[in-house]
């Protein structure tokens, strides 16, 4: 599979400052939390710390990238940004995914899980991603939603729409999210709201990541 070949990438990313007495080497845990972010099930991620001598529970590795609150880098300042939505499923209802990501780059910026969509949330997705990184000098390239229109307009943000072309960078990682997410049906599944989005946080954090 290509994300298991992405795991000899460093893993200097993901923080482990959550960690008070963990009897679990550090080592260990960086690499289950980027075994699981890579596509193996936590059943097969416990096998393989079984192989290293370490027994744990699947829980504690679900907890483990709970914990760790990972985030995409902030500080940065792209000349164009891509931001779009797409569906996910939480049980049996429909969240929206919101995206921003730099198409030069292909890094995802910032991510947010809303119950719907308004232009109310985006203006908070805005907000958000101005307070991460400097996108006041940044072309927005949207596709044809209003509510994405009017709150760019409203926060004085310059925008274009796309339907190709440099947007496509939001697509391919839609396409990522939603291969990643296709072992579970692209639902999470006995999960809360805020559990899916820390886990598509840690997922945008892991796929920029160095290699």
């Amino acid at each position: 599979m290509p994300e298991i070949s992405r795991l000899s990438r460093c893993t200097d990313w993901i923080d482990l400052d959550f960690v008070e007495r963990e009897r679990t080497p550090e080592r260990a845990m960086k690499l289950c939390i980027q075994l699981q972010l890579a596509g193996l099930s936590l059943s097969n991620t416990v096998s393989i710390l079984e192989e290293l001598s370490v027994e744990r529970s699947r829980k504690a590795i679900h907890d483990w990238v709970q914990k760790a609150d990972l985030q995409p880098a902030e500080g940065r300042s792209p000349n164009h940004i891509a931001v779009d939505e797409t569906v996910i499923r939480v049980n049996d209802q429909q969240f929206w995914l919101y995206a921003a990501a730099d198409p030069e780059t292909n890094e995802l910026l910032h991510l947010r899980l809303f119950a719907t969509t308004t232009t109310a949330l985006t203006e908070i997705f805005l907000r958000e991603l101005r307070q991460k990184h400097d996108v006041e000098s940044a072309v927005f390239l949207v596709d044809g939603a209003q509510h994405l229109q009017t709150a760019l307009t409203r926060a004085g943000l310059r925008f274009q729409t796309e339907r190709n072309g440099n947007r496509n960078a939001i697509e391919r990682i839609f396409r990522e999210f939603k291969r990643r997410t296709s072992s579970f049906s692209n639902c999470f599944s006995h999960a809360e709201p805020e559990t899916a989005e820390k886990w598509l946080q840690a997922f945008a954090g892991w796929l920029n990541a160095p290699n």
